[in-house]
């Protein structure tokens, strides 16, 4: 495979570990130029690994040799490493960066991984118990595989973490927040990228009063103002504020209560509801949580899970300008973000009352810029990239002297 890598070159690699896949990329420093993108499916199972290369800019899934069938990411990353090394035998990687859910009320930026940072990482499983052990797993392989190379964690926490008292307060007994139990936002590595992107393409605008809807089968905003986080629609847990591909989003405690009380369902058959059965998939009666299959039926309930959908999104613009008394640009990003020009759309119509026009055949077209160019809030759509946002912060981080401090901008 051609990597366009020179012989010995260097390389960052990200992974973000999940219950079932990781997600990798190889960076060659220092420039940050990405030449791997791919995933691993199938860790207890059949494994396959799908690669983009950028020297082909092509898909290619790869089945692991003789039916090899990983059961834990340890396992799964020797056969990622080995890979690596077959495929891109000149590439040597000086550090890993690895994205990490919860970082809790500590850690506000990346930081290099010791075993004092594993056992605080430990102890935050109980507030992220569907993804944090997931990553840390993750971590642990990579320790074992690469050595005493740098290993560092990116938060999905950190950017948020310039909220106030009162933006990350929940109104129940203060001893709650003082062991942890407060709003933390996620997708902040998404959240960091598209700030910097705004910065760099929008110098003037950056710092004003701004909205970044991350929109997938995970689903977040933000509100910025002078550039910082100052609230988030994800609460305590991913579950909060917007419903997603899966998780319910803003739910009454009353109706937990009700499950419990009522149906007999214990902690474990609500996780499993809330986390799994819910948003999209629940509200489309089982149909599909992937928004592009809904959006191509004409069955009733996947047009009512849609008008869900756009009806919350709309709600929470609502409410986070209200909370920066003001709003002058909107950022859509994320799988939906992205690519549906339909939720794009719905959300911005009718919305003039805020200052938002929409400039129908820019949306359409996919535009960076998507509102009308006498809209007074200047609405955008730009494509995200987290893993290049790891590769950056490891790279900084890292003990490699003859590279540090030659990132280039994001």
């Amino acid at each position: 495979m051609d990597t366009h890598a020179g012989l010995h070159s260097q390389a960052i690699l990200t992974i973000n570990a999940g219950s079932s896949s990781i997600k990798f990329s190889l960076f060659l420093v220092p420039q940050l130029n990405q030449i791997i993108a791919g995933q691993i499916d199938g860790i207890g199972g059949e494994a396959r690994i799908k690669v983009k290369l950028a020297s082909k800019n092509t898909d290619e899934t790869i089945i692991l040799p003789n039916g090899s069938r990983p059961q834990n990411h340890r396992e799964a990353l020797s056969f990622l490493i080995d890979w690596l090394h077959q495929f891109a035998k000149d590439v040597d990687v000086i550090a890993v960066g690895h994205r990490v859910v919860h970082g809790g009320q500590k850690y506000s930026a990346p930081t290099l991984i010791t075993d004092a940072v594993m056992k605080d990482l430990d102890a935050l499983m109980v507030l992220a118990p569907l993804h944090e052990p997931h990553n840390l797993a993750g971590i642990r392989a990579t320790q074992e595989s690469f050595g005493g190379i740098p290993q560092i964690a990116c938060f999905d926490t950190a950017f948020h973490r310039t909220h106030k008292f009162v933006d990350d307060c929940y109104a129940i007994p203060r001893y709650f927040y003082e062991q942890g139990v407060c709003r933390y936002g996620f997708h902040g590595l998404s959240y960091e990228y598209i700030t910097d992107r705004l910065i760099h393409l929008f110098p003037k605008d950056a710092r004003k009063k701004v909205i970044i809807a991350h929109l997938g089968n995970g689903a977040s905003m933000t509100a910025l103002h002078h550039g910082d986080s100052v609230a988030s629609t994800m609460g305590f847990s991913s579950l909060d504020g917007l419903p997603m591909g899966t998780r319910c989003g803003e739910i009454d405690p009353g109706v937990l209560l009700y499950m419990m009380q009522h149906e007999g369902m214990d902690a474990t058959e609500i996780a499993r509801v809330l986390y799994q059965e819910s948003g999209l998939k629940g509200l489309s009666g089982g149909l599909s949580n992937d928004m592009r299959i809904l959006e191509n039926c004409d069955l009733p309930e996947a047009k009512e899970a849609i008008d869900y959908y756009v009806k919350e999104v709309k709600r929470e613009i609502g409410a986070l300008t209200a909370l920066m008394a003001g709003l002058d640009v909107v950022v859509f990003t994320g799988g939906i973000g992205e690519n549906s020009a339909v939720i794009r759309g719905r959300v911005l119509r009718e919305m003039a009352w805020i200052g938002i026009d929409l400039d129908e055949a820019r949306n359409l077209d996919g535009e960076v810029i998507i509102s009308s160019d006498s809209s007074r809030v200047l609405c955008l759509k730009i494509h995200t990239d987290e893993e290049r946002v790891i590769a950056k912060h490891t790279l900084e981080l890292s003990d490699n002297r003859v590279v540090k401090n030659k990132v280039s901008n994001i």
